[in-house]
Formats: structure tokens, sequence, C-alpha cells
């Protein structure tokens, strides 16, 4: 079953995100698990964005969740938001 994470962050350093995101993808070039991921901006509250990160499995996301690049992107937008991260995770029961 396929595991997705949504993760809402807030803060006025996109640019900053994306650039920790490129170093990240690099960092885990053939280890990370992800599948599938998308950032969004919420047209309501500027800002705000939104990252929906896809996995082929709960257990595929806690393997990619312990490589150390991870650990250090995390620790970069949790510095970036100007609020604590939300986070959902969520078992994928259909998609059409």
């Amino acid at each position: 079953m396929s595991f997705i994470q949504i993760i809402e962050v807030k803060t006025s350093n996109l640019d900053k995100l994306e650039a920790l995101h490129e170093e990240w993808l690099a960092a885990t070039e053939g280890k990370r698990t992800v599948t599938s991921e998308l950032v969004c901006a919420d047209r309501d509250n500027p800002g705000t964005y939104v990252m929906i990160v896809q996995f082929p499995s709960y257990e595929a996301a806690l393997a990619n969740n312990d490589l150390p690049a991870t650990a250090k992107i995390a620790e970069g937008i949790a510095a970036l938001a100007e609020a604590p991260p939300v986070f959902r995770n969520l078992d994928l029961v259909r998609s059409d």
C-alpha cells in the first residue's frame, strides 16, 4: 500500500528551501525511496507551501527517513520555517 506524507511549511524563503531540496536530491541519489513529490503554493495563504511526498510503502518512508541527508533537510526546513512544519502521514486507500 502506498504511503503519502504531506508537509505544510510557512516560509518567506522558498528559494532557500528549494536549494535544500536540490542538495537532498544529490545526496540521496540511488538511495531515496520517494516515488513522487509535489510542492504546492497555497493561493489563500501566501508564504504557505505544501509538499506531497509519495512512497511505495510506510516501510519505504521509514527507510528514507533514516538517510542522513533526510535528517539534514528536515533541520534546514525547520530553520527556514516561520512556524513548526505540520505533518500528515497517510496510507493511500484509493487512487483513480
